[in-house]
């Protein structure tokens, strides 16, 4: 008879609790995230000339992402509070056609880095979703149809 595997967040009557990482060992630890904003090409073509009101996006969205990072356990309940060492918020801003119509996929990713017992995916993801609702917020005047999609985890590790 297969045993039901006990799940980490739920104490013996089934509450929800934090786990406990203290017998853990110390390991540099590592991990990716993505996501992106759907846009229109004439709203990436203000962005790119800091022609949005709000101010510079890109600026302002990695900021913001970098600072969502850090506050993760603040905002996700069960999550451990985490000094991260390393968190950086890059855009890979596509190339426009000239006279492009179709939407555009703005590419986000975040790399998270610490040394400690337990690892920064949550870290990651949240960088990445605040930079992209970042994005959203500053340009929503100009671009009524913009979208945020495919956030994931593209890679953890420790070593």
């Amino acid at each position: 008879m297969p045993t039901k595997k006990k799940l980490s967040h739920l104490d013996d009557k089934g509450r929800a609790r934090m786990v406990d990482v203290g017998a853990k060992p110390v390991s540099r630890r590592e991990a990716v995230a993505e996501g992106y904003v759907l846009l229109q090409p004439q709203t990436l073509r203000a962005i790119a000339d800091e022609e949005i009101p709000k101010g510079d996006v890109f600026a302002v969205a990695r900021v913001a992402g970098i600072l969502a990072g850090k506050r993760c356990s603040e905002l996700i309940p069960l999550c451990h509070g985490l000094s991260v060492e390393s968190l950086e918020v890059t855009f890979d801003v596509p190339e426009l056609e000239p006279r492009g119509k179709s939407p555009v996929r703005l590419h986000i990713k975040a790399v998270a880095r610490i040394t400690g017992k337990t690892g920064v995916e949550m870290e990651a993801l949240t960088a990445v979703s605040v930079a992209a609702l970042t994005i959203y917020d500053m340009c929503k005047a100009v671009d009524k149809r913009m979208s945020i999609e495919g956030v994931r985890l593209v890679s953890k590790s420790k070593t």
